[in-house]
């Protein structure tokens, strides 16, 4: 697996909650459907939007308010795999991991726009904005947790571990 992640930036600022990413109304719906509201009470075209690929980007405390997974599963729906951010709520951030989404911290995010294309290289723990050629430093992600998100998660990471050992 390439150490480099690229991709375009969907770009939002601070206090993205859960209830803004999944809102609570659709969270009955299978997940592909409630995919489609995702952050509608701020964008209502981002599902239209959204690519596979593509990198959500935020600033500080994202994903706080409900433990729910259902916030992180509409964005992998969605094609999410890769969110950045200058801050999480721990359980949003934790969900994601558990959901095979990597989850990486930037203090600078801010000077990331809408559409620019990044190159994160999560073991040196570099973000590359190709589009203004600044970079970024990030947290460096640990192998075992790439490892959790290469699998597509804990489940499946867990599945195949005691397939192994059977």
């Amino acid at each position: 697996m390439s150490n480099l992640i690229c991709g375009s930036a969907l770009k939002y600022g601070d206090n993205i909650n859960t209830d803004i990413i999944s809102p609570p109304a659709y969270m009955e719906l299978p997940i592909e459907q409630a995919a489609q509201y995702a952050m509608s009470p701020v964008d209502e075209t981002f599902a239209a939007r959204c690519k596979p690929g593509d990198i959500f980007v935020a600033e500080r405390n994202l994903g706080s308010g409900s433990s729910r997974e259902t916030a992180p599963l509409t964005l992998r729906a969605l094609g999410i795999k890769t969110i950045v951010a200058q801050s999480y709520a721990r359980i949003f951030y934790r969900n994601c991991i558990n959901l095979g989404i990597l989850a990486v911290e930037c203090a600078g995010t801010g000077s990331i726009s809408e559409g620019d294309q990044l190159e994160i290289d999560y073991q040196q723990g570099v973000i590359h904005d190709r589009t203004t050629g600044e970079e970024l430093p990030c947290d460096p992600i640990p192998d075992h947790i790439m490892e959790l998100v290469a699998r597509g998660g804990l489940v499946e990471y867990l599945k195949e571990r005691i397939q192994k050992n059977a």
